[in-house]
């Protein structure tokens, strides 16, 4: 039996699924990481406090929209919101704790550098941080909760533009186009001219061992 494709939602039905919660939590703040999956560069985390009366257009799953888009959500975002902090785990913090744990941290570093004290925190996925306040995940949160997906676009995007300095200070992987994902032209890079100081060596072992 085929699968039914995922309908995507308005920006109105994500900002309604916050409003149900403000009801029992004002200060509602949506969390989510960008960067777990690629073989290079630091891990990113951003938590977002919007302002329930200000709707942001647009607002969505980054991952449902162009770049260009998600560069001029960032800045409304930013503008907009009542609070909002990005933070980041460092690759030498992903190879000593592990990815899955370098991205709580950095998602708990992005809700405690937060200038508003949040009552309640929807983080997206399965798994929580460590959080000194109350806190649920919301499996597949950036496509049902505009705090999340407000916070999705604001990892990706200062992901995205970290990637670009590194493919300044390193031109020979083509940071800029991968983003640092595992590509055929990434992988060959790597083979070519060794991994750099922002790669991530746990992620390479299986490039290593298939030599």
């Amino acid at each position: 039996m085929a699968k039914t494709a995922a309908v995507k939602k308005t920006t109105e039905e994500l900002y309604a699924f916050d409003n149900d919660l403000r009801k029992s939590y004002p200060v509602l703040c949506g969390v989510d990481e960008a960067g777990r999956g690629p073989l290079a560069g630091d891990v990113y985390a951003a938590a977002v406090i919007l302002d329930p009366d200000i709707v942001i257009e647009g607002i969505n799953d980054s991952k449902k929209l162009s770049e260009k888009k998600r560069e001029l959500i960032f800045e409304e975002i930013c503008s907009k919101a009542k609070a909002y902090c990005i933070a980041t785990a460092s690759v030498e913090e992903i190879e000593e704790i592990n990815i899955l744990n370098a991205a709580m941290l950095a998602m708990k570093r992005a809700v405690e550098g937060l200038g508003i004290q949040p009552e309640h925190v929807l983080v997206d996925g399965n798994r929580l941080p460590e959080l000194a306040v109350s806190a649920q995940a919301v499996v597949k949160g950036d496509a049902n909760s505009a705090s999340i997906a407000a916070a999705s676009i604001l990892a990706k995007v200062a992901r995205d533009r970290n990637l670009r300095e590194l493919d300044e200070m390193y031109p020979e992987y083509g940071f800029s186009k991968h983003k640092g994902y595992g590509t055929k032209a990434h992988y060959e890079a790597i083979l070519e001219h060794g991994p750099s100081p922002v790669h991530r060596m746990s992620f390479l072992k299986k490039l290593y061992n298939n030599e």
